[in-house]
């Protein structure tokens, strides 16, 4: 299992990449835009296209993901801390274990689903008001 830091943003994630990598020396090793995510997983308002969907950076080994809020979303302090721990698992199935342990009393901000970059990614607050995302690293559909 791996736990990996995720930070979500209000159309400025790219600025904060470029803060981070300034900062920490950070490696930006994936960057995809909305305009890049298969119209299967998320299609946003074409003026959302330049905003950062998915990227990854790596902060001194250690690897932190990051994206721009969905466009629904208000440009607003959230009830929530615009930050999310990421668990990657090994399979799906472990995925779909987690989830069920983690849906009673939770918001579930996407459902278990395949995306441009896991075979099964969800997001939700649990009945804490934690955010979790619980995904696969792989790609195949």
């Amino acid at each position: 299992m791996l736990v990996t830091p995720n930070f979500h943003f209000h159309g400025d994630c790219e600025e904060a990449m470029l803060l981070y990598q300034k900062a920490f020396s950070g490696e930006i090793t994936c960057m995809l835009r909305y305009r890049d995510a298969n119209p299967e997983d998320y299609s946003a308002d074409s003026r959302w296209d330049d905003y950062i969907y998915h990227a990854e950076m790596l902060l001194h080994g250690t690897r932190i993901m990051l994206s721009d809020m969905e466009p629904a979303v208000p440009a607003q302090r959230p009830s929530y801390l615009p930050l999310s721990l990421v668990v990657t698992m090994d399979t799906k199935e472990q995925v779909m274990q987690a989830f069920e342990a983690m849906k009673d009393g939770a918001e579930i901000l996407s459902p278990p689903q395949s995306t441009t970059y896991s075979s099964c990614f969800l997001s939700l607050i649990d009945r804490f008001g934690n955010r979790w995302e619980i995904m696969t690293e792989q790609t195949l559909r």
